[in-house]
């Protein structure tokens, strides 16, 4: 292992007791130049430094991209001695040394991808004092005397990052990472810092209390990502392929990370994607050599997509992906938070995509069945443990349980304090108090599932809702504005229209019916304004949805008890703007309609008509008058509009030719036939024609404009 000597060692590197002088101001800031080369400090940094250097435990909770390794890296430097970070990822770690090591600062390592001659040289380096920082994995600490080694030599301060690992709360919850609190106190009095881009109110108490945080400062900051455009769409899984290739065939939308929920979906994606880009599949089945080689590759730009499932990303300091997408519902919205967070980090805007349909909770129910087994498999396994240890494997053959689900009902039990294993995989009785919290952890589980569904359907910002979801409540009331709730115009997957006759009746006879009441539930909101079930509750949804966004009514999720039953509900009221509403009020509304055909989508009207064989509509109104179709069959081209027609086929011809794409990716026959319906004379023109997107009209808007004004 090599180690190189700083080229800071005329700084006075001070130690706790003499830190008040390193933390004024102008010192840090020389520090921070001097070694890190950044002028100035990024929002909130300056703080979160000033209290690790005057020994306080601290909580820093920071979105993906802010900064927050220098949060550690700094004060170590000013403190002196060796920080000790504790990394629950081999690539995380390898990152974070690299970057240093660049600097010039001393560096050591210690994790199972190097040979234990490195491990024992890292940990003589650290004894001597010549490491600024040693990186160590959580396990590491279960190594009998390892914690004992550390200990003949304080550190001057202990980083934890990716905390949120170490709360049964969290999304990635690992249990080694739990078990860091009954190893810290032996390492005191350095202080602990805890870092993590995403933690709930819940996880953040939890993560002070297993690490005996004494007093900790806690730094809670935006989790608002102003130039992240998120976008959700209701997509099977045979359309998926198609729609995120016709997405990234366009170069301005990578590089890009595709999470797929299952390595084999992974491969799938990576190989289709392969045809069109430089694309490769990532997960935890690869061996280490080809994860390390796909990463770097990546790193270097020689690689534009990277399809992976949720072992990828940690450590990934890319600042130019402008495109996330993931192909199925994430597990938890912790874990979506932090995977959108790694598009975007130079600042410009990104946009991220999720799809999913029913088939996809089916599979997380599969898991979650899985990862949670009964409750009795785990008392089949408690029962036949005692005070005396027993060899694991002696208990796995002797157990009536298959082996994966006698391993998953151990690292239960142990995870809850019914079973205790040493480093030597001996296992012995734990308490008796396991029942409760695992049914409990269980039921959470259950819960993050319905919270990611409720994300999909909702008609809150996107933004705001995740806002709202790690505790940010007074953020949240501030529309992002770019995602496909606050502007559906420019969504780039998602199809919009405008309402139908009926359906602006009937907008205001839900108008008129709220008027009333302070407000009513969905459900009996639609029994009343549409007592003939003439619309589906899916697209008595999508109406409610497009109201909400023009700001006519509000929706609140809300929740009662019954027989011991939670049930959920959708609270719908009126807004002022939903009061002054009347018939021959001029509303923009626009309802979610499908997924636009150049992406293998198609339209949910066009999907009815083609399982029903004819355009569906709806039944006689109030009113009595019949209303029209919901979705109108386009008319025969006029002669100019065969002309234009004709006209943007060729041009589309030698577009797709200069572009090496399909044809579909520059114009699909259904948004060229309704171009040469509407013949646009100017940007605002186009962007009304459905599938073209702002995205679309930057690009080729003005060749089709002209097209469309030569054949006038």
């Amino acid at each position: 292992m090599r180690y190189y000597s700083s080229r800071f060692d005329h700084f006075p590197l001070m130690t706790p007791t003499n830190s008040d002088a390193v933390a004024e101001p102008v010192k840090l800031a020389e520090l921070l130049r001097s070694v890190f080369g950044f002028a100035r400090f990024r929002a909130n940094q300056e703080a979160v430094c000033r209290a690790a250097i005057a020994g306080r435990d601290l909580l820093l909770v920071m979105p993906t991209g802010f900064g927050k390794s220098l949060c550690y890296q700094l004060p170590a430097i000013a403190l002196g001695g060796t920080a000790l970070v504790i990394s629950p990822l081999i690539a995380l770690m390898e990152d974070q040394a690299a970057k240093l090591l660049s600097l010039g600062l001393r560096v050591g390592r210690i994790h199972s991808g190097l040979d234990r001659a490195q491990a024992r040289q890292a940990c003589v380096d650290y004894l001597n004092g010549s490491l600024q920082f040693l990186f160590i994995a959580p396990e590491r600490l279960r190594v009998p005397g390892f914690g004992e080694m550390l200990a003949k030599r304080k550190p001057a301060l202990i980083a934890i990052d990716e905390a949120h690992c170490i709360s049964q709360w969290g999304h990635d919850f690992r249990p080694d990472y739990r078990m860091l609190g009954q190893y810290l106190p032996a390492l005191r009095p350095a202080p602990i810092l805890a870092l993590t881009a995403t933690a709930t109110p819940r996880v953040q108490t939890d993560i002070v209390e297993q690490l005996g945080m004494v007093k900790p400062a806690k730094f809670i900051h935006g989790f608002r990502r102003d130039n992240l455009a998120i976008e959700v769409v209701e997509l099977s899984m045979p359309e998926r392929p198609g729609a995120i290739c016709g997405l990234l065939a366009d170069p301005a939308r990578r590089p890009a990370i595709v999470y797929a929920t299952s390595r084999k979906g992974a491969e799938q994606y990576a190989e289709e994607l392969s045809r069109l880009v430089p694309a490769a599949a990532y997960h935890a089945g690869l061996d280490s050599a080809t994860r390390e080689r796909v990463q770097t590759a990546f790193q270097a730009g020689e690689l534009e997509v990277v399809v992976a499932t949720i072992a990828f990303g940690m450590g990934i300091d890319k600042a130019d992906i402008r495109t996330v997408i993931h192909a199925g519902l994430p597990a938890n919205l912790e874990g979506y938070y932090q995977e959108i967070g790694r598009a975007g980090r130079d600042g410009a805007l990104s946009r991220t995509y999720l799809m999913h349909s029913y088939a996809d909770q089916r599979t997380h129910d599969f898991f979650l069945n899985r990862d949670y087994p009964p409750l009795e498999q785990l008392q089949q396994v408690f029962r036949t443990l005692g005070e005396d240890p027993q060899p694991v494997e002696e208990l796995r053959a002797a157990s009536k349980l298959g082996e994966e689900e006698f391993d998953k009902a151990l690292e239960k039990l142990e995870i809850h304090g019914g079973a205790r294993v040493d480093f030597g995989g001996n296992v012995t009785a734990g308490g008796m108090a396991w029942k409760k919290t695992y049914r409990i952890q269980a039921q959470f589980r259950a819960e993050q599932m319905e919270k990611v569904l409720r994300f999909t359907t909702s008609s809150e910002c996107r933004m705001a809702a995740l806002v709202r979801h790690f505790g940010d409540v007074e953020d949240a009331s501030r529309p992002c504005g770019i995602c496909d709730v606050c502007d559906p115009g420019g969504a780039v997957l998602r199809l919009f229209r405008r309402p139908t006759a009926a359906e602006r009746e009937l907008v205001q006879a839900i108008a008129d019916e709220l008027r009333a009441v302070d407000y009513k539930a969905a459900g009996t909101l639609q029994r009343s304004v549409d007592s003939a079930s003439r619309m589906s509750r899916n697209d008595f949804d999508g109406l409610l949805e497009a109201m909400v966004r023009v700001g006519l009514i509000a929706i609140e999720e809300a929740e009662y008890e019954k027989d011991g039953v939670v049930k959920r509900f959708r609270k719908v009221r009126l807004t002022e703007a939903g009061l002054e509403l009347r018939a021959a009020t001029p509303v923009e509304l626009l309802i979610s309609d499908g997924v636009v055909e150049e992406f293998g989508g198609q339209s949910t009207a066009l999907a009815k008509s083609k399982k029903a064989k004819t355009t569906a509509k709806l039944g006689p109104t109030k009113a009595g008058r019949a209303p029209t179709a919901l979705a109108d069959v386009p008319a025969p081209l006029s002669a100019k509009g065969e002309a234009l027609a004709a006209r943007l086929k060729e041009w589309r011809a030698a577009e797709a030719k200069r572009l090496g794409v399909p044809a579909f990716v520059v114009l699909h026959d259904r948004t060229l036939a309704a171009l040469a319906q509407a013949r646009p004379a100017n940007p605002r023109q186009l962007l009304e024609v459905n599938g073209m997107g702002p995205a679309k009209v930057e690009r080729f808007g003005k060749a089709i404009l002209e097209l469309c004004g030569a054949t006038e």
